[in-house]
């Protein structure tokens, strides 16, 4: 298992097409994704999920990667969620 905290850098927040984008880029992987924020953990594989955490550019997460393909699956994460 891998934890990381990460800032995200996406310039308008974790709205809808952003959250769609991470979405596919965490389903890409078999891996289990979770990204906490505060006291919430959801899968990052659940658009709803994400929704509900409603994050904002600069805004400081968790991300925690377990599985098989876990260390490119959290290169890729991360590189998605600091991108400007």
């Amino acid at each position: 298992m891998i934890k990381k905290p990460i800032t995200i850098q996406i310039s308008n927040g974790l709205e809808a097409r952003p959250i769609a984008m991470l979405v596919q880029v965490a389903s890409q992987f078999e891996s289990e994704i979770y990204v906490e924020s505060g006291k919430k953990k959801v899968n990052a594989k659940s658009i709803m999920g994400m929704m509900t955490l409603g994050l904002d550019s600069g805004e400081n997460v968790t991300i925690s990667v377990n599985g098989v393909d876990e260390t490119e699956a959290m290169k890729e994460i991360e590189g998605y969620l600091t991108s400007k």
